[in-house]
């Protein structure tokens, strides 16, 4: 396994209250300890407290159901081969309602057998991780299953979790069970 580029952060790195919002959050996320996602992003204090505020509005706070908030994460982690991603959401997944075989068919990107909504979103995921944008039919087809504010939100979740594959990616962020 490739070390990390930048270490995940001991308290003494990123500061008392990001330890301590980070360890409340493992714990009410039932996470394996202290998630190295965040003791690596929390070596910039304030960025990564304003991105919590952020990530937390989207995912578990946000307006789309949970089921389809994590389809969509567990979609969008497969598109950019993101391990870490895919390990978190696989757990949080099944506990928001997807079964252990739609958990598989949203990270077999060539999976079919999806009806409407489901099919929607997926299908605009794949479109946003290859285009950076949505043909007209593919809106139209989102907008059949979402509102005007749902579909903004669709498109800040899926940006914000190719984002995150980005920075989990480059800077080699093991697994939280690895070492």
């Amino acid at each position: 396994m490739t070390p990390p580029r930048i270490t995940p952060g001991r308290r003494a790195d990123i500061g008392t209250l990001n330890w301590a919002m980070i360890a409340v959050g493992a714990r009410v996320a039932k996470a394996p300890g202290m998630p190295k996602l965040f003791t690596t992003m929390a070596r910039h204090h304030s960025l990564f407290r304003a991105w919590l505020l952020f990530a937390g509005r989207l995912m578990p706070r946000g307006g789309l159901p949970r089921r389809d908030t994590e389809l969509v994460i567990l979609r969008t982690a497969a598109l950019n081969g993101c391990d870490y991603e895919l390990d978190h959401h696989r757990r949080l997944g099944a506990g928001a309602g997807l079964s252990p075989d739609e958990i598989a068919r949203a990270v077999d990107v060539t999976a079919a057998g999806w009806s409407g909504r489901d099919l929607a979103l997926l299908d605009a995921a794949n479109q946003l991780h290859t285009s950076r944008d949505l043909d007209d039919a593919t809106w139209a087809q989102l907008r059949q299953h979402l509102s005007e504010t749902e579909a903004i939100e669709f498109l800040l979740l899926a940006g914000h979790y190719g984002m995150l594959a980005t920075f989990i990616n480059t800077l080699r962020i093991p697994p939280d069970g690895a070492r």
